[in-house]
């Protein structure tokens, strides 16, 4: 038997399978914030975050967890790949919400790690979460994706 203590293996075991890749892809975000010459600032709004087109800006909300945090700037900036800029109409506005949320869940979640993660969670979107590192609303535009479209 090696020298490990039992509990020492078990936390090896049971980590998520995304730690070592939250960072990495934290990482990938911020690179596409520069190569998009896109400014991020913290500062508190009425939304966890936003992309102002005008000024280039993607305002993320400061005290978010790092799940939180990502999967957010993701967003924003799927707003702003997607070259979308604000609308008041309704059905505009969920249709750019939703894209963005789509984009987001493409850099995020990959089809493996969704797999894994269902096969140990199960479809419960919260739990699906917490074993990808992301929202609860990125598990649910990742799910929209896999549905046939028609």
């Amino acid at each position: 038997m090696s020298g490990k203590s039992p509990s020492n293996r078990a936390s090896r075991t049971t980590a998520t399978p995304t730690t070592s890749t939250s960072k990495e892809a934290m990482d990938q975000l911020l690179r596409l914030v520069e190569e998009h010459g896109l400014r991020l600032v913290e500062r508190a709004g009425d939304t966890r975050g936003g992309y102002d087109p005008a000024r280039r800006t993607i305002r993320l909300a400061p005290g978010m967890s790092a799940r939180t945090t990502r999967s957010v700037l993701a967003h924003e900036l799927g707003h702003a790949v997607l070259d979308h800029s604000p609308s008041t109409h309704p059905l505009t506005r969920r249709r750019q919400e939703r894209q963005a949320d789509a984009w987001a869940a493409r850099q995020l979640i990959t089809p493996q790690a969704y797999a894994a993660a269902e096969a140990i969670r199960g479809p419960h979107r919260p739990s699906l979460a917490f074993e990808l590192d992301v929202t609860v609303e990125l598990v649910t535009a990742y799910q929209a994706l896999l549905r046939p479209a028609g």
